[in-house]
């Protein structure tokens, strides 16, 4: 068979890094949406005629999106070319952003957002399958963490610009800007990926008899309990800083952009932690972020402490999703493109749930350093799970040793 240079088979592409890019680009269109309305809540709230803590549910709508879209395009794309899947997905994304820029009331954007988030996971989940299919086995983690660090250089340059046009031009136009975004990974995608034959091997079945495997479930479930406290107090960011550090809201996408250049550097110190071990970085990550939750309430009561304790909000959790997603490829065997795609979407219900859990915090009348204190409880349990995950591994390899 013909290789690369590297030793590859043909199916690598000798611009790699430019594939990796054409996926990036589009993690930057989603962490754009995704992130920028939490910059926009009472923007939103205005425009809509409703509260915060109830502009809160429009970001659970998107996540729950992705909840349901995820594991449903995986599976019945499991034996479809996958560029044509994403390239599909991310036109599906233009056109959901684009109706949630339209949208005039508050129950038209709920159904806007929610569609949108519908290709947000399982674009990621199977972008992760072709990214880590282009490098050395021994570079995945890294190959998933530079496509996903699209994501995270949207939280420095698009979420805190389109919050900036949000808040001086109009809420809706960060979505219609962000629909031409994913026009332009469209484009690119088009370009600079591969073809990418599909897996005759793969059959919906045999995705589903991945979640048979304790370990998927349990991975899963290390990222919806333990990333929801990020979300918890992520979500509510905007008041939180103008609030509690007394910043102004023109602040607010500065503020974001911290939170972002947090978020990069997570994405590329991802893979030398993972190098120490996968699942030693999962809890490593963890019990780092449950140290940080139980500390953002008392930090954001001062600018001079607010602002590192965002930058950290945004780099430990970054961490750990990539490892995330190679344990979820690892343990899953057969089933990859289900599993990547539902790491997103368990990261969503994570989201849904800890905007949730913080608007319910909220609405009870406790202050804006609350929703990082439930989040404490969310981390500490995602920790257990983990734990308890790696005890268990353990005890299977000594039975088959």
């Amino acid at each position: 068979m013909e290789t690369t240079p590297k030793g590859g088979p043909l199916g690598r592409p000798r611009h790699t890094n430019l594939a990796i890019l054409a996926l990036a680009i589009g993690g930057f269109a989603i962490g754009t949406t995704e992130f920028v309305t939490m910059g926009l809540l009472p923007e939103i709230a205005r425009g809509v005629d409703i509260s915060i803590p109830t502009a809160g549910h429009v970001v659970s709508a998107y996540a729950l999106g992705v909840v349901v879209g995820a594991p449903l395009i995986a599976t019945l794309a499991a034996r479809v070319n996958r560029k044509t899947v994403l390239l599909a997905l991310m036109v599906a994304f233009a056109a959901g952003n684009i109706g949630s820029s339209m949208a005039t009331s508050y129950p038209v954007l709920m159904l806007a957002r929610f569609v949108s988030g519908l290709p947000h996971g399982a674009f990621f989940g199977i972008g992760a399958v072709v990214a880590a299919s282009l490098v050395q086995p021994h570079r995945r983690t890294w190959a998933v963490s530079m496509m996903l660090a699209g994501l995270t250089v949207a939280n420095i340059v698009g979420v805190p610009l389109t919050t900036w046009i949000g808040q001086h031009v109009g809420w809706q136009w960060p979505y219609a800007l962000v629909g031409l975004i994913a026009l332009a990974c469209v484009a690119a995608t088009w370009a600079w990926i591969p073809h990418q034959p599909a897996d005759h091997g793969a059959s919906m079945a045999a995705e589903l008899r991945s979640l048979k495997r304790l370990q998927v479930w349990l991975a899963l479930l290390i990222g919806t309990v333990g990333f929801g406290g990020m979300f918890a107090t992520y979500s509510f960011i905007a008041p939180t800083m103008t609030t509690l550090a007394g910043f102004s809201a023109s602040a607010v996408p500065v503020i974001l952009a911290v939170y972002g250049v947090g978020m990069t550097t997570g994405a590329f110190l991802s893979g030398r932690v993972a190098q120490r071990g996968i699942l030693r970085g999962i809890v490593l990550s963890l019990a780092a972020i449950a140290v940080i939750l139980g500390l953002f309430g008392f930090a954001a009561h001062s600018p001079w402490t607010a602002v590192p304790a965002v930058f950290l909000l945004g780099l430990v959790p970054t961490i750990l999703v990539p490892m995330l997603q190679t344990r979820l490829m690892d343990v899953a065997h057969e089933g990859q493109s289900l599993a990547a795609a539902l790491n997103h979407s368990t990261l969503n219900m994570a989201n849904a749930l800890g905007a949730w859990l913080g608007s319910l915090v909220l609405a009870a009348g406790y202050g804006y350093e609350w929703p990082s204190r439930v989040g404490v409880l969310l981390a500490v349990a995602g920790l257990g799970i983990a734990l308890a995950s790696g005890l268990l591994e353990r005890c299977q390899r000594a039975v088959l040793a």
